[in-house]
């Protein structure tokens, strides 16, 4: 367990992404969402992150429900804030052109406002049914950063002053916004998607070491980039668009590389982001229980020393990029 940035909340190293409980691209039938959840606890992940975006609330509901019967003190619960749900009366058809395959019985109205923020979290605390919540990022605020940054923030702030929050924080797939945050408030945590991967080091320039420095914890997601780091080949997924044909290849010379280690590229991509010290967990969004055991077994392989440097010599990495050593 690692403690978030000067907060108390500690977080296992491996964390269970819950879009997928919220029917993302395709349904999940309740059954899989609790044996996902209960896979989960099982191998160890006691910290697990949703949002009210993520299938309409469907996420928060399951993953409360999943979690209900778990001693409140032994896990973590982060959600997000900035997308507000409200009921579209005689609503037809499906979200899925937001990625998500439930009805379309709400729409998301964006308020980074002091009283978005305030309903947010009471909203996500009903769906959740739990009287605190550990871990609350603003979730994307690409086109909103000057009213995140003037009322949301200080909204979650106080929250975390009166005890309703634990830390605070942001989550995006960009890094540049993330390190204004970092730079200019008094975050926890940064959630950072996609940016610090085998295949994209954008968080390095500039996020990654201001956050060491202020002591700011980075929970890294998408460490497979939506799925080319998972399977590379012709027509897998990066950044959840099809994949060029340049990073098939590039990340196919990773595949192959690890391969010589005897090392699968899946445990290689889990086991990068921990090179860097401000790297506190690693996100991995599953959807059943065989991808939790996957994802707990991949965190777990041993990535020989050796790999790295090769993966420098080839230049697949940059010389530059900390790397994991074996003790960590």
């Amino acid at each position: 367990m690692t403690t978030l940035g000067r907060s108390a909340v500690e977080v296992s190293r491996l964390a269970f992404g819950a879009a997928a409980l919220g029917n993302l691209f395709a349904p999940v039938i309740d059954a899989h969402a609790e044996e996902a959840v209960a896979t989960a606890w099982a191998s160890g992940i006691r910290y697990f992150d949703t949002a009210p975006h993520y299938g309409l609330g469907l996420s928060e509901r399951r993953l409360g429900g999943a979690l209900h019967s778990y001693p409140r003190n032994e896990y973590v619960i982060s959600t997000k804030v900035g997308r507000l749900l409200e009921p579209v009366p005689g609503a037809r058809g499906d979200d899925l052109a937001n990625g998500f395959a439930v009805p379309a019985t709400h729409r998301r109205r964006w308020d980074f406002s002091v009283g978005g923020v305030r309903r947010s979290i009471e909203e996500s605390l009903n769906r959740l049914d739990l009287d605190r919540i550990d871990i609350a990022f603003l979730h994307d605020p690409v086109d909103h950063a000057g009213q995140a940054l003037s009322q949301a923030y200080p909204a979650l702030a106080r929250m975390r002053d009166e005890g309703m929050l634990g830390a605070i924080g942001i989550g995006m797939n960009q890094a540049e916004l993330p390190a204004r945050f970092v730079r200019e408030t008094d975050l926890d945590v940064v959630l950072l998607a996609g940016r610090y991967s085998l295949l994209d080091q954008r968080g390095l320039t500039e996020l990654l070491p201001l956050a060491a420095e202020r002591g700011v914890s980075v929970v890294v997601g998408g460490a497979f980039n939506s799925g080319l780091l998972a399977d590379p080949k012709p027509g897998a997924t990066f950044d959840y668009a099809a994949a060029p044909q340049e990073l098939v290849h590039r990340a196919l010379q990773l595949e192959a590389v690890c391969a010589r280690h005897g090392v699968p590229l899946r445990a290689a991509a889990l086991r990068f982001p921990f090179g860097h010290p401000a790297v506190a967990s690693v996100l991995v969004g599953a959807r059943s229980a065989a991808e939790v055991e996957d994802a707990a077994a991949m965190v777990r392989h041993p990535v020989p020393a050796p790999l790295w440097t090769e993966l420098k010599d080839l230049g697949l990495l940059p010389p530059e990029v900390p790397t994991p050593d074996e003790v960590r």
